[in-house]
């Protein structure tokens, strides 16, 4: 089976498992999606772009799409996804304009079809991002990237890389890494953030009240870590990354209108 193959399997297992389970990552996606949300309209705001379509590639089950349209920010919202179960729950969502399938490495659109795309915790799971970026790059006049900074001593740990390889994850990166990955899409980071993710995030999976204390000491400290010395921070445990890239002599704010039509 090719990795393509294996990374279709997968999801569609993801997207396809228990209710009981199902629902619980469903709410978990939406709670992510709330801090995705947040970190594409900073650093699109902080450029000055405010986009007229919006791809997000490897949408999942549509929950950051979803997120931005209840902001009422990204114009025309789409996306693409290579689970048929992900589409499936995707397209039934409201404020959606449309969600397809693809195949992991090619999008069915022309080029500078859409102002903006987002590639929200997708490179860590394909074997080449370095492709994906720079298609995703052709499609779309700027790219909002974000991925998990797990090149870092706490995720060397046999339980940290189990649970990783659970979810998919075949890239391990550091910072330094996704802005290699960006300069050769042949694009350039516009700006970028860390999130050591917030409290909501770190106790959703606590049974009971000593594992929600616990995860929340483990939030402040992290926090507060990251906030004192991000760069001993990242070294130490993981935090999301995410960048605005566009063409090296491209505007951000020029990115705003879109050529006709997907």
């Amino acid at each position: 089976m090719s990795e393509a193959e294996q990374l279709v399997r997968f999801y569609e297992d993801a997207y396809s498992s228990d209710p009981a389970r199902a629902s619980l990552y469903s709410h978990w996606r939406a709670l992510g999606a709330v801090g995705k949300a947040d970190h594409v309209i900073e650093l699109c705001r902080g450029a000055g772009l405010v986009p007229a379509a919006t791809l997000d590639v490897g949408c999942g089950d549509g929950a950051l799409l979803t997120e931005l349209h209840r902001r009422g920010f990204g114009g025309r919202l789409c996306g693409v996804e290579i689970a048929d179960a992900a589409v499936e729950i995707a397209a039934a969502r409201p404020g959606l304009d449309a969600v397809e399938r693809y195949d992991g490495a090619h999008l069915p659109m022309a080029a500078e079809s859409f102002a903006l795309g987002v590639l929200s915790h997708v490179l860590e799971h394909v074997p080449d991002p370095v492709a994906l970026l720079a298609e995703t790059a052709r499609v779309c006049s700027a790219v909002v990237l974000e991925v998990p900074l797990e090149a870092n001593w706490s995720a060397r740990r046999g339980s940290k890389k189990l649970h990783a390889a659970e979810v998919g994850h075949i890239q391990r990166l550091s910072r330094d890494d996704a802005r290699r990955i960006v300069a050769a899409a042949g694009l350039r980071i516009a700006s970028e953030l860390e999130d050591p993710l917030p409290l909501a995030a770190h106790t959703f999976f606590a049974r009971d009240a000593r594992e929600r204390a616990r995860a929340g000491a483990k939030w402040a400290l992290r926090a507060g870590a990251h906030r004192l010395a991000p760069a001993l921070a990242r070294r130490a445990f993981t935090v999301h990354y995410a960048c605005l890239c566009v063409a090296p002599a491209a505007s951000p704010r020029r990115a705003a209108t879109p050529a006709p039509g997907p």
